[in-house]
C-alpha cells in the first residue's frame, strides 16, 4: 500500500470546518478516487498549536500508480472544487511508500 498525505497548513484562526471534512469531503474523496484504488482515508487533527497543521488526510492506495491515476482523473477537479466548501487552507500532497 502507498500512502498520500494531504496536509491542510494553518493555525486556529484558519476556517476550518471538520464536521463538513468528515461527513461530506472525505466521502467524495472515496468515492471519486475508489474506483483508480483508494482504500483507505482517515483524518487527523493534530492536538495544541499543530506546529502550522490544521488537518492531514492519509489516502491509503493498492500501490504506486493508483496515486497518479486517481490524481489525473475527472473526479478530481470535483474533489478540489470541494476544498472551498470547509476551508481557506491550500492542502499540500506528500507520499510515503513502505518499504
Amino acid at each position: 500500500m502507498t500512502m498520500l498525505f494531504v496536509t491542510y497548513p494553518g493555525d486556529a484562526s484558519m476556517h476550518f470546518d471538520r464536521d463538513y471534512y468528515l461527513s461530506t469531503h472525505l466521502p467524495l474523496v472515496l468515492e471519486a478516487w475508489g474506483p483508480y484504488g483508494l482504500e483507505t482515508a482517515a483524518a487527523f487533527f493534530p492536538a495544541g498549536d499543530g506546529a502550522d497543521t490544521i488537518a492531514v488526510c492519509v489516502c491509503g492506495f493498492r500501490d504506486e500508480a493508483a496515486i497518479p491515476a486517481a490524481l489525473a482523473s475527472p473526479q478530481t477537479e470535483r474533489v478540489m472544487a470541494d476544498v472551498k466548501n470547509f476551508t481557506d487552507a491550500v492542502p499540500t500532497q506528500s507520499r510515503a511508500v513502505p518499504l
